[in-house]
């Protein structure tokens, strides 16, 4: 097992946020390719992505300001297969007022249907969209505000995937996800004909699979790739920067925080036993690592 005192990032601690630059090469996957989608950037307090770890600890391995807010990216990561092309989750979307922007210092412009035009790609070319949860700065996304002020799906074509679980609670939030799970972002989806609801494992395409988490919200799902023989993990939100590697570093966001922990280990366990790139959503300085049976992290992967 990964023991979870021995994480340790060798990045540069205050390295500048890289969103907005055109796209460079993807990462190979076998016969996969990942991309990295500027999905708009943000700050949010230090407390609040770190929870109950002391900031004595959690700023030696993370960035924060002044008055303690962190550097944020909304990062969806657009995956090429030789059948398919695939997008978990959508960013923050183009529809926040200023009163969010300001609440969430939101510091660059969402812009997927510019970046999928730099990869040769339109909106209508994504197959599927992968919704890890549907929080609104991973489902902002999903609609957005065409060129004449109207609402229309960003990806028209796409199936949608998400767990029955998270979409229960996003038509039924209690108090704590009521303001997150926003009507503006899931109408039109609603009645669209392009949701498809799952439950627990389920293969998207081949080599393409969805893991029921839990733990960051009832239905959170992560998601595995396998190509050749290589693999990748998306951990959505149980692993959403370099800082969070420790398996008992969550956030305070997390609803389930024992569940977060005990998934986020399992899982990272297992990565680390194959040799599996872990592949970030949050992170403005490194998108994708490989860490080894001890959990040092021995390569990373900056795209942006």
């Amino acid at each position: 097992m990964v023991d979870p005192w021995r994480f340790e990032s060798s990045l540069a601690h205050h390295a500048h946020s890289t969103a907005g630059r055109v796209i460079k090469e993807g990462l190979r996957l076998g016969d996969f390719e990942l991309h990295w989608l500027n999905g708009g950037s943000f700050e949010l307090d230090g407390g609040a992505m770190f929870g109950v770890v002391p900031k004595l600890l959690w700023s030696k391995r993370y960035p924060c300001s002044d008055d303690n807010l962190l550097p944020l990216a909304a990062l969806p990561v657009l995956v090429r297969t030789p059948e398919s092309v695939l997008l978990i989750d959508t960013g923050l979307g183009n529809k926040l007022d200023d009163r969010e922007r300001r609440i969430f210092r939101y510091k660059g412009d969402w812009n997927l249907p510019g970046e999928l035009d730099q990869l040769g790609l339109g909106r209508e070319d994504v197959d599927f969209v992968i919704l890890t949860h549907f929080d609104f700065d991973h489902a902002g996304g999903v609609v957005m505000r065409d060129d004449g002020g109207g609402l229309t799906l960003t990806f028209p074509r796409a199936r949608h995937l998400l767990q029955r679980t998270e979409w229960e609670d996003v038509l039924s939030p209690d108090s704590r996800t009521v303001k997150s799970y926003r009507p503006v972002n899931y109408e039109l989806l609603k009645g669209s004909g392009r949701l498809d609801l799952v439950t627990g494992g389920f293969e998207v395409a081949r080599g393409v699979h969805l893991i029921h988490t839990g733990g960051h919200s009832r239905g959170h799902q992560a998601v595995r790739l396998e190509s050749r023989g290589e693999t990748a993990l998306h951990l959505g939100d149980l692993l959403p920067t370099h800082a969070h590697l420790n398996p008992l570093w969550i956030t305070a966001y997390d609803n389930f925080p024992l569940d977060a922990v005990r998934r986020k280990e399992e899982l990272m366990t297992k990565g680390a036993s194959e040799g599996a790139w872990f592949t970030l959503y949050h992170d403005p300085f490194v998108q994708a690592l490989r860490l080894d049976r001890e959990g040092d992290v021995v390569q990373e992967w900056r795209g942006r």
